[in-house]
């Protein structure tokens, strides 16, 4: 009988692990779908989801129940990533038309958003579910805040198994951008999410340590370091 009810659990547990694999995998088909469709050239269609809001409740209706252990860490990561930039985009269409994220008091800090069996803001995503328990800096070229001034969204999800190729894709595109990084003569301005999030970019080095690893042409080590200000007008279409 004990050897039953053994057989039994185990069933029950393995049961239970491929219906989860199952649910974040359709949750990276959905997402993809979404993103392919109302996302180009980094900005996001917002009449359109407006418009026909349905394809973006379905995938987030998805994500609430997706179960993903930390353990599974490049699922774990993208699937976090896709969530934060489906809640930004969400959290827009519930505030449709703005003309900016920071129009609605508490985007980012009050709004709560039903992801993976928790109500989580958009904050706690980036700093608990994501900065807090890996050192990765490449996290904030990836993670869209819906302002011009975000690095750009893509026309696709992050999955497991393009993770670590679109991390670098995107960080290096960004710092590459002329746009994104400023460099005059002897100076470079950096965005401010270097100026907010320093720490991130300073444990190996100074911000141009890190910066010159994904640079194709390096700034000069002893340049000096300002921050522009931050375009929060809406990455719109």
């Amino acid at each position: 009988m004990k050897y039953r009810n053994l057989l039994f659990f185990l069933f029950l547990l393995v049961s239970s692990i491929d219906a989860s694999s199952q649910d974040v995998s359709t949750f990276f088909d959905e997402a993809d779908s979404f993103f392919s469709t109302y996302v180009s050239n980094g900005k996001v269609d917002y009449s359109a989801i407006y418009e026909n809001p349905e394809p973006l409740n379905k995938v987030l209706a998805m994500a609430k129940d997706v179960s993903v252990p930390i353990s599974e860490e490049k699922t774990y990561q993208a699937f976090w990533i896709n969530a934060y930039n489906l809640s930004v985009i969400k959290g827009i269409i519930s505030n449709y038309p703005i003309k900016s994220p920071l129009d609605k008091k508490g985007f980012f800090d009050k709004t709560t958003y039903e992801l993976a069996g928790t109500r989580i803001t958009l904050n706690d995503i980036e700093n608990k579910k994501l900065r807090a328990k890996f050192n990765e800096p490449r996290f904030h070229f990836v993670l869209v805040c819906g302002a011009l001034g975000c690095p750009p969204i893509i026309p696709k999800a992050y999955t497991p198994a393009n993770l670590d190729k679109l991390l670098e894709k995107q960080t290096v595109k960004a710092l590459n951008d002329p746009n994104f990084i400023q460099v005059k003569g002897n100076k470079v301005a950096f965005s401010e999410i270097f100026k907010w999030y320093k720490e991130d970019f300073i444990k190996n080095g100074s911000e141009i340590d890190f910066l010159n690893q994904y640079r194709k042409e390096k700034v000069s080590t002893d340049a000096k370091v300002t921050y522009y200000s931050y375009d929060w007008r809406l990455n719109n279409k």
